[in-house]
């Protein structure tokens, strides 16, 4: 079944090029457009689809807020930001609102598709511009506990956007120490978020960026 799509822009060119891209591929589906938050949240409950594509400029209620209603409200239905605001703190907002995704409005069609496709399956994608941005706009303790080998692993399958039960069947370990392993992580890092552990990793160089083969 193809995965469906709502498109949210307040300009209807936008609108109209990314309806075209997202169906090149007949794995996707557009539902509908809106051009507002609060049409944004009416068509979600009508429409139910799997995927919401934001921007977050958007009249009336803005787009983090938005996301935010939509996965409150709405819990099923996966939210991914593509817009052409670039700011270290939005991008954060936007992903503590529950965004699985966030894209620079430079994107090709096919990233986007990815980028839906992988909300879909639980994993966070953040295209190239963003992940510079927010690694280098990140700045961590000097007094952080070293990762064991382990735990870098798990770091490692966190960045390629794993999910606890796809680190638990790498790694050959049970749920409880998938989480138990995630949880000294966070806390080595000083981080409360999975995207956050990722960048203050690839600050510090315990990881690279995945790259779009990844």
């Amino acid at each position: 079944m193809a995965i469906s799509v709502l498109i949210v822009d307040d300009h209807p060119i936008v609108r109209e090029g990314l309806h075209r891209a997202i169906e090149q591929d007949p794995a996707f589906c557009v539902l509908g457009e809106a051009e507002t938050g609060m049409e944004a949240i009416r068509l979600a409950h009508s429409l139910r689809p799997d995927v919401v594509l934001m921007d977050l400029s958007l009249p009336d209620l803005d787009g983090i807020s938005t996301t935010a209603r939509l996965r409150h409200e709405l819990p099923e239905t996966e939210v991914v930001v593509l817009t052409g605001v670039l700011n270290p703190t939005l991008i954060m907002q936007a992903m503590q609102a529950g965004a699985s995704g966030y894209l620079f409005n430079d994107t090709r069609a096919s990233e986007i598709r990815t980028a839906i496709q992988d909300a879909m399956e639980g994993r966070v994608h953040l295209s190239s511009r963003v992940t510079t941005l927010l690694v280098n706009q990140i700045q961590p303790s000097g007094h952080l506990n070293p990762l064991t080998e382990r735990e870098v692993e798990v770091l490692h399958l966190l960045a390629r956007g794993s999910s606890n039960k796809e680190i638990m069947q790498t790694l050959q370990i049970t749920e409880a120490t998938t989480k138990a392993h995630i949880r000294h992580i966070f806390s080595k890092l000083g981080v409360q978020s999975r995207t956050q552990a990722v960048l203050v990793a690839m600050r510090l160089g315990l990881i690279r960026a995945p790259s779009s083969a990844e």
